[in-house]
């Protein structure tokens, strides 16, 4: 259900893909600016929010000091909100939030990957999709549908893992959302999940970190049969659930 809080950052990502639809260096810049607001109110609006909503005990004045810096905001969600980043590496936020300052600083004749602004959109989708608990409202290309069923599947796919080592008690068993790679190799420690998954899901994280980083494009990366893997192995696991 959609909540009202939520409208101002999702106002903002509609805003910034639809600059997408018609292709330009400026649109691309002037897209990328759109969807890193996003990302920093969607931050905020969230940390903000009253402790009955998100259980989140953060005074006004611990809030404001927080919200004087883009890396302060990322290290008070993975305090408070460590629990909602399944699918998103806190790392590669600040990497594109970066990106992002370069092009406005710097912006005369920058431009930036089309690639990169459809991915970090991506992942600006999934992030307020773990916070705020629904999807933004937008319409996709077919590309744009592979590439968020691949992330989010791979979101849910850290959810149940990390869901699975608090049931069975592995690796300290917080309930934390555990690095993927480490989840992994927990999960087969725990004889949850065989040797030629772990091999399976390390080639997909591969693809994942690749896309995300800017290694690779996704077009000829992610594919369909992919997704459908990735989703299939989630459901496997939520089975053990």
């Amino acid at each position: 259900m959609a909540q009202p809080w939520a409208s101002g950052p999702g106002e903002i990502l509609q805003h910034g893909l639809s600059l997408l639809r018609k292709d330009s260096d400026k649109n691309r810049r002037l897209a990328i600016l759109a969807i890193d607001n996003a990302v920093e109110l969607t931050i905020k609006t969230y940390l903000s929010l009253p402790r009955r909503v998100t259980g989140i005990n953060l005074s006004r004045k611990d809030y404001l000091e927080i919200s004087e810096s883009f890396p302060r905001l990322l290290d008070a969600l993975e305090q408070y909100a460590g629990d909602k980043l399944g699918g998103i590496n806190l790392g590669e936020i600040e990497w594109y939030h970066r990106l992002r300052n370069e092009l406005y600083h710097q912006g005369n004749g920058l431009t930036v990957d089309r690639d990169k602004v459809e991915v970090y959109a991506e992942l600006a989708k999934l992030l307020f999709r773990n916070l705020f608990g629904f999807d933004v409202e937008i319409e996709e290309t077919e590309g744009h549908e592979v590439l968020g069923g691949f992330l989010a599947a791979w979101a849910r796919l850290e959810q149940v893992s990390s869901a699975l080592i608090l049931k069975h008690g592995g690796i300290g068993s917080t309930g934390r959302v555990y690095q993927p790679i480490m989840a992994v190799r927990e999960l087969e420690k725990l004889q949850l999940i065989d040797r030629r998954t772990v091999q399976e899901i390390e080639e997909l994280r591969r693809i994942r970190n690749e896309v995300v980083h800017g290694m690779s494009d996704y077009k000829s990366a992610i594919n369909r049969d992919r997704v459908v893997r990735l989703k299939e192995i989630v459901e496997t696991l939520e089975k053990s659930l």
